[in-house]
């Protein structure tokens, strides 16, 4: 016995020492990440100068995130992000800049943003073709949006050995349900009853595409595709059919069948396409070592923008709808709602646009930012501009805006609701052994436990529940966008449109991106000069990183940094579904661009 105890002191010592090793090593870590961001940010600082005959190098082998990214998200992903919001800016800018001679695209497989971020970037670009001054691009291998892009540019080149990845765009869905069967696993889908359209859920309790699923995936779909082809059809001068053809033969996906087919100017390397670009900018000996480039992010660090007393507020919700306060890729219900308020009591603030880019997410958290809108716009004109997705609760707390802008292919509308209900209890019993008993003080107390099947009335009034929603969804939406409820709920239905049929339906005012919204906001306010303020206000690198700290995200962040990416992105999603509200206003599936 003796023995025993001296055993167990020494394994409880080790473990203590071995205890306070980690932890030493984990302040370590924080403290040399700390200590990084701070000389990173502290970099930043350095005065970047552009020089004459200079080229503005867009850089997008990148992530794009909606807005320029915070110093703390810059060094967690490695300086690997941009913002789009940058990215205009600095586009826009370079148009007039007698130092800039022209832009270089880059882009490749890894090409993130989607369609309607890429066409805000391309419209900027074909604006400042205007100038007279001249855009290469050049890949190792295009993604179909990085194509679109592309071929804005007066010079267009792929690798020898690249490929061009244009071929149509597809919606694939998986379905598990003969998976949950084998598993003893029952899901019931819990959505309103005139809801066909509103397909999330469906993945589990179907084994294909229901018919309205089909029919809106199909139409939206069809909507980006042929807004798409129009207009690389317009800047490579191929018509619409022949592009339909070469996508259909995948006559492009080779350089060769590419170059035949006029997709592009020419087969290079990146050497050659810089030695042409050196060549036009008249570089000693066409050295592509002899030009000027200045990247995105230091381009923008030059740009002096006019400070007036009139301001508009730009609030950026970008991600999943989701209640409390937070910070990161998400729509944090406080953080918003906050944001909004004092945007909307700060009498220097002329107007506001909110900038959407959501699929939706939890209805509590969608009511409490609706209702925040409603109360700014009691003060001030708000005006919503559209990203590339502003859907269900993203629509929500769009609709009572005095005006709304999206793109023609941002994905919106899914007026809807929906909750799932899974029964486990037939797993845990068959497969695993584990069974249940229950005491109860009143005959519903177990209701909606999981470990049961759904009783018809418990069924009935989950129904009855989302019906109420919805309804209020609809009215919400009738209110705001003038329209009669009877209406509203007929191309609602968790209907899912494109921007074009969106403005078409009255669901949307006008087509644009974010530099229309402004327009619009300012003509609203009535103000000429203004100067733009962002929000949510972006925290230094410090005080984000300890608040996340004190949150107990340092582990989770670090295995994000650290996981396959692919293994992680279907994590992501199984960990989105599992912290779920009850209820959910949002797209019925993840998009990826």
């Amino acid at each position: 016995m003796k023995d025993f105890f001296k055993m167990l002191l020494a394994s409880c010592l080790g473990s203590m020492i071995m205890f306070g090793i980690g932890i030493f090593l984990v302040f370590a870590l924080i403290i040399g990440s700390v200590a990084s961001i701070v000389s990173m940010a502290g970099n930043t600082e350095k005065t970047v100068v552009v020089t004459s005959n200079s080229v503005l190098q867009l850089d997008l082998t990148k992530s794009v995130y909606e807005r320029a990214p915070s110093d703390l998200d810059m060094y967690l992903e490695g300086n690997q992000v941009l913002g789009a919001d940058m990215i205009l800016k600095s586009i826009n800018n370079a148009k007039y800049d007698d130092n800039i001679s022209g832009i270089y695209i880059k882009t490749s497989a890894m090409y993130s943003a989607g369609w309607a971020v890429t066409e805000e970037i391309r419209n900027a670009l074909v604006d400042f073709k205007n100038s007279g001054k001249f855009i290469y691009a050049y890949s190792d291998a295009y993604t179909q949006k990085g194509y679109y892009l592309a071929t804005v540019a007066d010079s267009l080149f792929v690798n020898p050995s690249g490929i061009i990845d244009f071929k149509g765009i597809a919606a694939e869905t998986v379905f598990i349900k003969d998976l949950l069967k084998k598993l003893d696993v029952d899901v019931k889908l819990i959505r309103p009853r005139s809801n066909a359209f509103k397909s999330a859920g469906e993945m589990y309790t179907m084994t294909k595409m229901s018919e309205a699923n089909k029919t809106q995936v199909r139409e939206y779909i069809e909507s980006i595709w042929n807004h798409v082809v129009g207009d690389i059809s317009a800047a490579r001068n191929i018509s619409v059919q022949d592009l339909n053809t070469i996508a259909d033969n995948l006559g492009a996906y080779l350089p060769k069948g590419a170059l035949e087919t006029k997709m592009v100017d020419g087969l290079r390397f990146e050497y050659e396409v810089l030695q042409s670009m050196a060549k036009e900018l008249g570089v000693y000996d066409a050295d592509p070592y002899g030009i000027d480039f200045v990247k995105v992010k230091n381009y923008a660090q030059t740009i002096v923008e006019p400070c007036y007393n009139d301001k508009i507020a730009v609030i950026y919700a970008q991600g999943d709808v989701v209640q409390g306060k937070g910070s990161g890729v998400k729509v944090y219900s406080t953080t918003i709602t906050n944001a909004i308020d004092a945007a909307a009591a700060d009498d220097d603030i002329k107007a506001i646009v909110l900038r959407v880019n959501s699929p939706g997410g939890a209805v509590v958290a969608s009511e409490i930012m609706t209702n925040a809108v409603m109360r700014a716009k009691e003060k001030k004109p708000i005006v919503v501009s559209m990203s590339d997705m502003a859907a269900s609760a993203g629509y929500e707390i769009s609709c009572n805006a005095h005006k709304i802008v999206a793109m023609p292919t941002t994905i919106t509308g899914s007026i809807g609701v929906f909750g799932l209900y899974p029964e486990i209890g037939g797993m845990l019993k068959n497969k695993l052994g584990v069974t249940s008993d229950t005491v109860l003080t009143n005959k519903n107390a177990a209701a909606l436990s999981t470990m049961r099947p759904l009783s018809e009335e418990s069924y009935n009034l989950l129904v009855n529940n989302v019906e109420d929603f919805y309804k209020t969804f609809c009215q919400r939406v009738a209110v705001g966008r003038n329209l009669p409820v009877e209406y509203v709920d007929s191309i609602a239905r968790g209907r899912v449109w494109t921007g074009i049929d969106a403005q078409r339906l009255g669901l949307v005012d006008k087509l644009g991106g974010l530099d229309r919204a402004l327009e619009i906001a300012a003509q609203l306010a009535e103000v000429e000069d203004y100067s733009v303020v962002s929000y949510p206000k972006t925290k230094d690198a410090v005080s984000q990183l300890m608040e996340m700290l004190s949150q107990e995200e340092a582990m989770k962040i670090l295995a994000e940094k650290t996981a396959d990416k692919d293994i992680l992105k279907y994590y992501k999603h199984i960990e989105e579904i599992s912290n779920m509200y009850p209820y959910q206003a949002r797209l019925p599936y993840f998009i990826e661009f």
